[in-house]
Order: C-alpha cells, then sequence, then structure tokens
C-alpha cells in the first residue's frame, strides 16, 4: 500500500465538488452584483444577470452531487474490503 500525499486525492465526486465551488462563487457574486443597485439607488441589471445569478443553487446541487458520489465510492470500497 502506498502512501498519497495531502494534496494529490483523486477520489470519485473530488471534481463536481471543485466544479460545483467554482460555479457557487460565480453565483454568489453574481447576486451581490444584482442586489447592489437596491442599495445604490441606480437603475437594476437585466434579466441576464439575475439568471446568472441562478449559478449559485446549479453549484451547490454539483457539489452535492459529488459528495454523494464519494460516499457511494466509499461505501463499495468498504463492502469489499469486508468480503
Amino acid at each position: 500500500m502506498t502512501a498519497t500525499p495531502v494534496g494529490d486525492s483523486a477520489a470519485p465526486g473530488d471534481g463536481l465538488v471543485r466544479v460545483g465551488a467554482v460555479v457557487f462563487i460565480i453565483g454568489a457574486v453574481a447576486t451581490l452584483v444584482t442586489v447592489a443597485p437596491l442599495f445604490l439607488g441606480t437603475d437594476p441589471f437585466p434579466t441576464l444577470a439575475y439568471a446568472v445569478s441562478m449559478l449559485m443553487g446549479v453549484g451547490f446541487l454539483i457539489a452535492g452531487a459529488g459528495v454523494m458520489r464519494s460516499i457511494a465510492a466509499q461505501r463499495r470500497q468498504a463492502g469489499s474490503a469486508r468480503s
């Protein structure tokens, strides 16, 4: 058995979690940008800006799918170790 470096994990679902986090952050920034005109008293942004803010929820779902995939892989690994 070889030890893997701490920063070099290739577990199933890790990529989905990372992509989900990036998409979530993009959506969060877009949400802050679309709310800013309410406080600044300026004209609101076009509808497309509000659609981009929906990426926050999409990123959350992608990251959740990655976590579920990782859980499933760990359960399969634990089941094969018991056999």
